[in-house]
């Protein structure tokens, strides 16, 4: 039986509270045709005995207390999921904003999904190459994993994001299925356009699945994005048996609607203002990464957010850093000395590397390299501030080729082209190609073997 329910109690903000409902579903989809004939969509988000919140996705302007009338439909919000999703471009709740029609669902799924089971998981091995040295030689992303980019405020992520989908793509050898599902939260028009004229120009769309929100959109939209890509991912990866790929940014903006929409509700707040289940919320998008047993498939995550004030101990980036298995980090500083991407290499890691390079993987001599490489970044760290009490002067000769190293490091791997794509090889041998300028005695970090093999330098 179809019951409408006449007039509603109260309305705040985006939501619409209604008393004397029964029979309710926690983020049931319900259906509101105001007095002038208009359709608009909502969600239940709180159920309190009889008495339900409905979050509007619309927004809730031009409601009436009185004349307005609500319909249950009794199903969650579901996404229409088939193969043609692959280089379409929806809105942030799964609808075509494309031009090219509405989709021929194989299934609907239900969005907000689960976390993967720990016991079903299976070990993420094998390495997903972006064709950026500095993530593909020092914070290697493996299948199956969620690592995250933190940011700043107005520095090139939006670049970076786009060159990752782009270039992303499996071992040369690999002729396993691969795609990216990218997801944009709150997003100016100028950027949403960029990313369209990025992937189309490149001819990447054909393997991307889009999914914008923009900044004036309803937050609650914002909400939801993320949930509808992840979606979408879990159908290609585990019914389709692809790789993908989910790049999602800002979860920053994600957050702040969040926080917005908790406020709204009346809930008690949190850390700087955020509700207290923002660890909770995030680890239902990052969980939902990963490798099932006994399918083929598998979801990478790369989440991007900005640090507010770059403060990467906010909320946001601390919790996401809980969750999360390492982080690639922005460095403002470097971004200001023209070089791009902006990794800063100290703080940043990828904890399942250790189990995706080497020989089988990449090549047998990565690990060691990557080793060398950090140590004597870390060391260059270390000079230039005794250069700065002592004078570059005072340095001894093996001081001074340590600071030469630090140099071309930062301007020759690290900097590269926005359409710059190295090939893992490629990257390995300019990390070599460096270290020739060195004495063979400061590379303590590589195996003697190795160094044989790979070290062409002074001994």
């Amino acid at each position: 039986m179809i019951i409408d329910y006449i007039g509603v109690k109260e309305i705040n903000g985006p939501l619409v509270i209604i008393d004397g409902v029964k029979g309710a579903s926690f983020e049931e989809v319900v259906e509101l045709r105001l007095e002038n004939g208009e359709i608009r969509t909502g969600r239940i988000v709180e159920i309190q005995g009889e008495k339900i919140v409905i979050q509007v996705f619309e927004g809730t302007s031009g409601i009436s207390l009185q004349n307005t009338r609500t319909r249950l439909k009794g199903e969650p919000v579901e996404l229409a999921l088939s193969s043609e999703i692959l280089g379409r471009i929806f809105d942030g709740i799964g609808r075509p904003i494309d031009g090219l029609g509405e989709i021929f669902p194989e299934k609907y799924a239900n969005v907000n999904g689960t976390a993967i089971n720990p016991v079903s998981r299976e070990y993420p091995q094998n390495f997903i190459n972006t064709g950026i040295s500095s993530i593909d030689v020092l914070t290697t992303l493996i299948r199956g994993q969620k690592l995250p980019i933190f940011s700043g405020s107005g520095m090139k992520h939006n670049e970076l994001a786009a060159q990752i989908v782009r270039q992303a793509k499996l071992s040369e050898n690999s002729e396993e299925k691969f795609c990216v599902v990218f997801a944009a939260m709150g997003v100016k028009n100028d950027v949403a356009d960029y990313f369209k004229k990025s992937f189309e120009d490149s001819g990447a769309l054909s393997r991307v699945v889009m999914f914008l929100n923009l900044a004036n959109d309803p937050i609650i939209e914002r909400i939801l994005t993320p949930r509808c890509a992840l979606t979408a991912a879990e159908y290609l990866a585990f019914e389709l048996g692809m790789h993908v790929l989910v790049v999602m940014t800002d979860i920053t903006s994600y957050a702040e609607a969040l926080r917005e929409f908790s406020s709204s509700k009346g809930e008690i707040p949190g850390r700087k203002g955020y509700p207290g289940y923002l660890y909770s919320d995030l680890a239902s998008l990052y969980e939902r990464a990963g490798m099932l047993k006994g399918k083929k498939g598998s979801v990478t995550q790369i989440p991007i957010l900005t640090m507010p004030n770059d403060d990467i101990t906010h909320p946001i980036p601390d919790l996401t850093g809980y969750i999360t298995e390492g982080q690639i980090v922005l460095d403002r500083s470097l971004e200001n000395l023209n070089v791009y991407p902006a990794v800063s290499i100290l703080p940043s890691l990828s904890r399942l590397m250790k189990d995706g390079i080497g020989d089988g993987f990449t090549r047998e001599d990565h690990p060691d390299l990557a080793n060398q490489l950090f140590a004597l970044y870390a060391k260059v760290v270390e000079v230039r501030s005794l250069a700065s009490v002592i004078g570059e002067d005072e340095l001894s000769s093996d001081l001074k080729k340590i600071l030469n190293f630090g140099k071309n490091f930062e301007s020759k791997f690290l900097c590269q082209g926005k359409h710059e794509d190295r090939s893992i090889q490629k990257s390995l041998d300019l990390g070599w190609k460096l270290l020739k300028d060195l004495p063979k005695k400061s590379l303590d970090r590589v195996k003697e073997n190795i160094l044989e093999k790979y070290y062409h330098g002074n001994t």
